[in-house]
């Protein structure tokens, strides 16, 4: 069963409820190199359900994502309404051969390219905040709205190594 776009941004924006967005930005990248510390690359790799994505292939999607964010954030404070193009992230993991990716490095590439989001997110005067672009399937997100949605994104994942690697 597929959720609609209304549908997930509730489910993600859920998860991250009453917490602080940037504190949860910040604090994922630690949170995963504490997770898989130890674990051997091929457990990192190996898939849980033949139609479920590994770790590795979890911190190779969220490395991508973070430069998806990182380019959307900029394309919007520079371009206020612009138009934000959807992408589909399981066409993403065949095409960019996450099952072949070194797991820890897709887990530096994101810890890099967060960072400097994170630089960008704190530097903003509060008006940048409000600055929106128009999502292909979600219509209008603020630079508020998307922090949020990267903080639930980095919680839904989270969980989801979590789980992988206690079961």
């Amino acid at each position: 069963m597929s959720e609609t776009a209304q549908q997930y941004t509730q489910r993600i924006l859920g998860y991250v409820e009453g917490k602080p967005a940037l504190d949860v930005l910040a604090a994922t990248a630690e949170t995963l190199e504490r997770l898989i510390e130890g674990v051997p690359a091929a457990k990192l790799r190996k898939r849980p359900a033949p139609n479920r994505w590994s770790v590795g292939e979890i911190l190779a999607h969220l490395a991508d994502g973070e430069i998806v964010g990182a380019f959307r954030m900029r394309l919007i404070l520079g371009a206020p309404g612009a138009s934000v193009a959807a992408y589909d992230q399981d066409a993403w993991v065949t095409s960019g051969h996450y099952e072949t990716r070194d797991p820890r490095q897709s887990l530096e590439q994101f810890r890099v390219v967060r960072d400097g989001n994170l630089a960008l997110l704190k530097s903003l005067e509060p008006e940048q905040w409000k600055h929106y672009g128009v999502h292909s399937e979600r219509g209008q997100e603020s630079i508020e709205q998307i922090a949020r949605m990267f903080a639930g994104h980095d919680l839904n994942h989270l969980w989801q190594v979590e789980r992988i690697l206690t079961s």
